[in-house]
């Protein structure tokens, strides 16, 4: 079976036709806190660089990640830390 962070990375990858993924399971920082489990993949930071961002809001943007997402969280996803930007946003920027 694939790792939470493998399916995320497709769907992600799949949706977005992005110039940059970085999917990081962070589940470990989180233990005891609402949501993380024993097993981990609960808690995640997600970078995507993305054309299908152009024009859109912050908060539209995480909409269409968590819209993408919708059945990784009802499999038992608590939480995504985004950061969503075009290729143009991005620019210069290191890989964060």
């Amino acid at each position: 079976m694939q790792s939470r962070a493998h399916r995320l990375e497709t769907i992600l990858a799949d949706t977005f036709a992005p110039t940059l993924l970085r999917v990081v399971d962070d589940s470990a920082r989180h233990a005891g806190h609402a949501g993380a489990r024993p097993g981990g993949e609960t808690h995640y930071n997600v970078l995507v660089v993305s054309a299908a961002f152009r024009g859109k809001p912050r908060v539209a943007r995480h909409r269409m990640v968590h819209e993408a997402v919708q059945a990784e969280f009802a499999a038992g996803l608590h939480a995504l830390a985004l950061t969503l930007r075009t290729p143009e946003e991005q620019g210069g920027l290191l890989a964060e």
